[in-house]
């Protein structure tokens, strides 16, 4: 059987629409489902018989069978041909699924962790996001299953890596692909303070049009690939970040590259990634360029 793909559970009220989202994507693949619980207790080397300044260790791992045994129930229930494996992991959750990505085919975390605010992107799917070997899908707690795949583009290496992504999942799952590409008169690439584009070149047509031949170039390839999947060029003037989470309310899936051509060199997860992943209205794929 081809690579899994891992979940991880933690307790939190969103947890289980995660893994019943695990296990569909598992079902599509044909892969297993691996269902991951991050524990810190025994990473601590609390002796065995437990600590006077928690829980009876009983009374800790009855809780964590307990949550994974649900887990594993509402797993099978979402995805009934589906393999579901499980595993208690010591440690901090992010170093944990790290570790687990490097043999996964997919990371899926909830949105939010047992720990996180309400309406705040969990410190979780940040790690993951910007450190995972594998992409990863951040879920939401509502989602549709139907709907485009939408894919951002622009003309880097981790959007390259997010394109191949965006057609395979489009392709997956019987569905049309939107490939959006953002763009504003202003850059602020250079190190120079920014730079309005219509002052050195004179003509927004111009530029309109070099953005759409943009575009059109960075799917070139793929479609011969992929030639069941129905492509919508979308080439809007706009704030990137706000364009996106404003088209993600009518996709079942957004992919994006980890880091965009305006990052900062070392950095892994880009301004964009990041805001898309606090305020996308669906479930967003960050794939990383430097993946195999």
């Amino acid at each position: 059987m081809s690579a899994p793909v891992v979940v991880g559970v933690d307790g939190s009220p969103s947890a289980l629409a995660t893994v019943e989202a695990a296990a569909r994507e598992a079902g599509m693949r044909g892969a297993e489902l691996r269902v991951v619980h991050a524990f810190l207790w025994p990473a601590l080397h609390v002796p065995p018989g437990g600590s006077p300044l928690g829980p009876p260790a009983g009374a800790v791992w009855e809780s964590v069978e307990g949550l994974l045994a649900e887990a594993v129930e509402r797993a099978l229930a979402a995805a009934p041909g589906v393999v579901v494996g499980h595993a208690v992991i010591a440690g901090e959750a992010g170093g944990a699924l790290e570790a687990e990505s490097r043999t996964a085919r997919l990371m899926v975390v909830g949105h939010r962790g047992s720990g996180g605010l309400a309406g705040l992107l969990g410190s979780t799917a940040v790690h993951l996001a910007a450190h995972s070997h594998c992409p990863v899908m951040v879920v939401r707690e509502r989602m549709r299953e139907d709907g485009p795949v939408l894919v951002a583009v622009d003309d880097s290496p981790q959007a390259r890596a997010a394109i191949a992504f965006a057609f395979d999942e489009a392709a997956l799952r019987g569905t049309d692909l939107i490939a959006l590409h953002a763009w504003t008169t202003w850059s602020d690439h250079s190190d120079a303070r920014p730079a309005n584009l219509v002052d050195l070149i004179g003509d927004v047509e111009r530029l309109q049009a070099e953005e759409e031949r943009m575009l059109t170039d960075a799917l070139s390839g793929h479609r011969e690939d992929h030639p069941d999947v129905t492509v919508h060029e979308r080439v809007v003037r706009g704030r990137t970040r706000h364009t996106l989470i404003e088209a993600s309310g009518g996709a079942q899936l957004m992919v994006i590259g980890a880091r965009g051509r305006g990052g900062f060199a070392g950095l892994l997860l880009g301004s964009v990634s990041h805001a898309v992943l606090h305020h996308a209205h669906c479930p967003v794929t960050v794939v990383r360029s430097d993946l195999p």
